[in-house]
This record gives structure tokens, C-alpha cells and sequence, in this order.
């Protein structure tokens, strides 16, 4: 009886093509074309370096086939648009073979999937449908930029630009909390053209100016970073080559009645401000349905402090911390979610509760120990309700 085979995927409708886990791979068994992201069951070890770098948890994904001569091969992985479903793995011994030990191994080979990068994401029962993929590395929109503002204090460190970009006639259908890959021009140092960079999509869908084709991106200017300083360097005018939309599941739910608790910092705000400015539009009478809570070292490096503090504090609770704050006591976003633990626990328990969680990697342990500690003064254990909230589709996280 050969072995049954648990082969590691991608899924390419969660994927947001961010290139991390192939440039993580020790064995260079994560590839790409144009449009996918797979893995080469010849190579894989298995090692799970890359699970805990994927933002999405696409990258946790696993079928168990009858044996390693029967994997998925990288053709068929390149034609996916999504997963196939785990099929049935019938005994190779005859109908009137005793399964039971092979039955077993199966058994025991899918329950160690989705051991890393908490489990798949799921979109919120409620939210549209999202357009994916429609622009790849091979035929990319072009975009005209049309403004290009400086976000932060010009005697901040952090200089984070709000960057509009006009589709003309091109379709390029978004929803809030998508991204978009950019690709930066020129060529790498073997001559290969440069992978896009992913940002969020920081405008709601019917366009940073309503019923124009246009969407908006917040970037950092990064230390020699290749795309970030090329972005921040457009003028009204120039032109950029953009992939996507990507992003399938940390979306915005479709009821007003929803209550979203949003944590972020620095650039992690873009696809929050996407949130808010699409329930103003669509809901601006809705009450204390949004909670931002929002990290930086001072005000004068938080983008769209200005523009936030004229939101409505019956729209939205705005709660913020900063690291570096002369005079005061450094607070992070952990310690604000821990003064306002009654709230969190609340909407822990609320099934129209969402949390959703973006900025750098380095963020997301500190805001787990919060929640945990708040879920367990709740008398809740964390690791369970965080599961159950997202296959609800009720628990997002994008950290890089």
C-alpha cells in the first residue's frame, strides 16, 4: 500500500501575491508566474518557514491525495482560479481491503493542517463579492497619478504620502480592504523585471472622489526601499503599472448594524480609512457601529490625524497610542485595548463583532496577548473564541 501524500497549496483567491513566502522558501520551492503563486510538491520539506510570514493565511493550505506520484502539479496549480476540494482517497488494495490504517493516516495527515498563520481567513458573511486578479504581471493597468500628499509633519521622521490614482476608462473594480500591487520600473540585479509591492487600498469602492474612477493609496517612504521611494516621488501626471485587485476576505462587512473594532498602525490605517469614508457615504447617520484604535510614535507621524479628528465621536470611537510622546507615558495599542477591556469582551461575545488587525508583523503578538488577556477576564479562552470569530468570518488580520 503506498502512502497517502499531505501536499502543501497555495490559495489563489486568498493570495494577495505579496511574494513573501517564496522570497522566505529555503529550498526554493515556492514560485510564480503572471497570475499564481504555487508550491512544488518535488521540493517542499515541509519546513513551514513560510506560515507565519503570510499575511493572509492563503499560504496554510493543504489536500491529502493518495500518494506523492499523484500530487498537483505546478500546470495545474498555474491554471487554478481556486482551490479544488479534498477529494475522497479510495484504498489502493481492493474493495474488500481493510482501510482502516490508511483511513487513519489520512485522518491524522489533514489534522495537522492549518497549524501556522492562525488558520484560513474567511470574508465576512455579509461583504460583496470581490473582483480578483483581473490585472497580472503580464498585462498590468496603467494608472495616471493625480495628486500626490504629504501625510506627516515636514520635522516628522516618517514621511507617509496619501497618493491618488486615476483608472480612466480602464475597469479595475475594488472593495475596501483590497490591494493592489505596483511595479516599480527598471530591472533587478539579474536583469528580471522587479516584482510588484503591495499596498492597500486606502479609498472605498465608488472611488477616493465619488463616481470617478480614482483610488488612493497611503505609503511610507522607506530607507532605500525601491518601490516606496518611487511612489513617493510621483508628480500629478506620471504614469504607474498596477496588478490586482487582490484580497478576498478582509473585507468590509454589508451591514450598517456591524461593529468594527479596527487596530492599526502607521500605514496599517489605509484600508480603515477605506471603512470609515464607505459608512459615512452609505450610512452616515449610523452611531457607535466603529472603534479605531490607531498606534504611532507622535501625532505629527500619524497619518490622517487631522482629517480623523473631524469624524463625528458618535460615528466613531477614536482611541490612540502613542510610543513617543514627550511628557508622557509610552502606550502602544495593546495597552489601550487593555484599558478598554469591558468594550473588547463586549464585542468578542456580539455576533455582529468584527476585529480586524493591520500594520507591521511586529504588532500582532502584543495585540494577541491583550486580547487573550481580555477573553480570559471574560472568563473565555482566546485561542477558542478567536478560531470560532474567524470561521465566522468575524476576525481579520493583515500584518507584514
Amino acid at each position: 500500500m503506498t502512502a497517502p501524500f499531505k501536499q502543501h497549496l497555495i490559495d489563489p483567491e486568498i493570495c494577495i501575491r505579496c511574494y513573501t513566502c517564496e522570497m522566505t522558501c529555503p529550498v526554493q520551492a515556492i514560485e510564480h508566474d503572471d497570475n499564481n503563486v504555487i508550491v512544488d510538491a518535488t521540493k517542499c520539506n515541509f519546513c513551514m518557514d513560510c506560515i507565519p510570514v503570510c499575511p493572509t493565511g492563503s499560504i496554510d493550505e493543504w489536500r491529502v491525495v493518495p500518494d506523492k506520484d499523484s500530487a498537483y502539479s505546478l500546470e495545474e496549480q498555474y491554471s487554478w482560479m481556486e482551490l479544488p476540494e479534498q477529494e475522497e482517497i479510495e484504498s489502493p488494495c481492493g474493495a474488500d481491503a481493510d482501510t482502516d490504517g490508511l483511513e487513519e493516516a489520512i485522518a491524522a495527515l489533514l489534522a495537522e493542517a492549518h497549524a501556522g498563520a492562525g488558520g484560513k481567513a474567511k470574508a465576512p458573511a455579509t461583504a460583496s463579492k470581490p473582483t480578483i486578479n483581473m490585472y497580472n504581471l503580464a498585462k498590468p493597468a496603467e494608472a495616471t497619478v493625480q495628486g500626490n500628499y504629504r501625510l506627516t509633519a515636514e520635522d516628522s521622521d516618517s514621511d507617509v504620502r496619501h497618493i491618488i490614482l486615476d483608472l480612466g476608462a480602464q475597469p479595475f473594480p475594488v472593495l475596501e480592504g483590497q490591494s493592489v500591487g505596483i511595479i516599480p520600473p527598471g530591472t533587478d540585479e539579474n536583469g528580471n523585471a522587479h516584482l510588484p509591492r503591495l499596498y492597500s487600498i486606502s479609498s472605498p469602492r465608488d472611488g477616493e472622489r465619488p463616481g470617478f474612477n480614482n483610488i488612493s493609496l497611503t505609503v511610507k517612504r522607506e530607507d532605500e526601499g525601491l518601490c516606496s521611494n518611487f511612489v513617493c516621488d510621483l508628480k500629478p501626471g506620471d504614469t504607474v503599472n498596477l496588478t490586482g485587485p487582490f484580497g478576498a476576505t478582509f473585507l468590509l462587512p454589508s451591514d450598517p448594524d456591524a461593529h468594527l473594532m479596527m487596530i492599526c498602525t502607521g500605514t496599517g490605517s489605509a484600508p480603515f480609512r477605506g471603512f470609515t469614508m464607505r459608512r459615512q457615504r452609505e450610512a452616515p447617520m449610523s452611531e457607535g457601529s466603529l472603534t479605531l484604535v490607531f498606534g504611532a510614535r507622535r501625532p505629527k507621524e500619524l497619518p490622517y490625524f487631522g482629517p480623523l479628528k473631524k469624524v463625528p465621536e458618535a460615528f466613531m470611537d477614536r482611541v490612540f497610542a502613542f510610543s513617543r510622546e514627550e511628557g508622557e507615558p509610552k502606550a502602544y495599542v495593546q495597552d489601550k485595548l487593555r484599558e478598554n477591556a469591558k468594550k473588547v469582551a463586549d464585542l468578542m461575545a456580539d455576533p455582529k463583532g468584527h476585529i480586524y488587525i493591520c500594520g507591521l508583523k511586529a504588532m500582532e503578538h502584543g495585540v494577541e496577548e491583550a486580547l487573550s488577556d481580555i477573553a480570559r477576564g471574560a472568563g473565555l479562552v482566546w485561542t477558542e473564541l478567536r478560531d470560532t470569530m474567524r470561521e465566522d468570518g468575524r476576525y481579520h488580520v493583515e500584518t507584514y
